[in-house]
């Protein structure tokens, strides 16, 4: 079963992660790749850019293009992983290694196809 990885954050945490912890951040994540590729578990992972996004929305008819990533909340995705695993617990287990857990939060949701 696939089930996507969303990493969530704030702007606040990752601009303080500039100044204190970046290093661990970037370590656990290294880690994880590893251990993921090694077993064959990753399907693939990317951080997002949070500069260039837009949230489209339709109304009467017309596409409502605004500046991302933020749609009503100060949350938004930084990246995700999307990995292989045989159940749901190993995709939690999985998730639980990301340093973002530390202040935020990554979401676990199967792929449907």
């Amino acid at each position: 079963m696939q089930y996507m990885l969303l990493i969530y954050g704030n702007e606040e945490a990752w601009n303080d992660l500039a100044t204190n912890g970046q290093e661990a951040l970037d370590a656990a994540h290294r880690e994880v790749f590893a251990e993921l590729t090694a077993s064959g578990e990753l399907v693939l992972s990317n951080e997002l850019s949070p500069t260039d996004a837009k949230v489209v929305r339709r109304a009467d008819d017309r596409v409502l293009v605004t500046d991302g990533p933020f749609t009503e909340s100060k949350e938004m995705i930084g990246g995700f992983y999307i990995v292989e695993v045989d159940a749901l617990d190993r995709a939690i287990e999985i998730a639980g290694k990301l340093e973002e857990t530390t202040f935020s939060q990554v979401e676990v949701r199967a792929l449907m196809h």
